[in-house]
């Protein structure tokens, strides 16, 4: 076997070289734009993107234009939900490699026949918080670098998001995504993330009962990692019916209470201790809206330790 060529970078450069990016604006506007494809520094990746997931915070920038005093002021890009395929490295990244094309001649009898030799870039979730990493940084150098106050964040004002074609990442923050995971699985680790901080900060354990408060993406991916951690029984609630079914195909053994938007507070936190069984010893409100919190407060025990 005889090599002809090898090319060192993916060739979705040459095929596709044109950058795409989702933005928006003070004027609440949804721009698409062509920035230029960054060059990666020597710590850094280059990520074709090839699934990101909408965040509720997205949409509120865009509809909104802030989140506390996180506010767009200029263009601003969207999106920190994501996963795609390494294709291009800087001088000093170690733990991923892009992806390589070769041409190969294979010599049979006395016929040659050509051969194209297909490796794909190493295929990624990317952690989008960015934290100082300096050794001087309390939260940094304790473990809670998701509190970093000098974090930068994709999506979150003045930092552009990854809803985008190509995107420049820190190695370091860079997970290996197994084949066995897709895109779209890819992008949902970072929700998944939240509800598994959620979970280990609330000290939840086998045989807890448990309400979770909203069937979204987040409520959903908290029912799962809350099944598999024992919680029993289990009460979900939403507005939605088609949200409910989803969480009962998801986890058949959740019972699940639709909410009225008519219901009081009171109201609700009754048919959720009636569906429960008894009041909760643990709530999980997944939804941020004022009425779930209060609705939230009737359903929990509080003579518990």
């Amino acid at each position: 076997m005889t090599s002809i060529s090898t090319v060192a970078s993916a060739d979705i450069l040459q095929r596709k070289p044109q950058n795409i990016a989702v933005q928006t604006n003070p004027s609440h506007d949804l721009l698409i734009i062509h920035p230029d494809v960054p060059e990666p520094g020597p710590n850094d990746c280059l990520i074709h993107v090839r699934a990101t997931g909408i965040c509720g915070s997205d949409v509120h920038f865009w509809k909104h234009g802030h989140i506390g005093d996180m506010v767009v002021r200029g263009e601003n890009g969207l999106g920190h939900e994501s996963a795609g395929v390494v294709i291009k490295t800087g001088k000093d990244v170690t733990r991923f490699k892009p992806g390589v094309y070769s041409a190969y001649a294979i010599r049979l009898f006395l016929l040659i026949f050509p051969l194209i030799l297909i490796i794909t870039g190493d295929r990624v979730a990317l952690e989008c918080g960015i934290p100082c990493s300096k050794p001087t940084c309390h939260f940094c150098r304790t473990g809670r670098y998701n509190a970093c106050p000098d974090i930068v964040f994709f999506s979150t004002p003045p930092y552009h998001g990854t809803l985008r074609r190509y995107h420049l990442h820190p190695e370091a923050w860079l997970h290996p995504l197994p084949d066995s995971l897709s895109f779209e699985e890819g992008s949902l680790l970072e929700p998944l993330s939240v509800a598994l901080a959620g979970i280990d900060r609330s000290n939840l354990r086998l045989g807890t009962p448990l309400v979770i408060c909203g069937a979204g993406p987040i409520g959903l991916v908290t029912l799962l990692a809350a099944h598999a951690s024992g919680a029993a029984p289990i009460v979900i609630t939403d507005l939605d019916e088609n949200r409910l079914t989803k969480a009962k195909e998801l986890v058949p053994r959740v019972r699940t209470i639709q909410v009225e938007r008519s219901d009081d507070a009171k109201h609700v936190g009754a048919k959720i201790v009636k569906a429960l069984g008894s009041e909760a010893r643990l709530v999980l409100e997944c939804t941020g809206v004022e009425s779930s919190i209060h609705s939230a407060i009737y359903v929990r025990r509080y003579n518990d330790n």
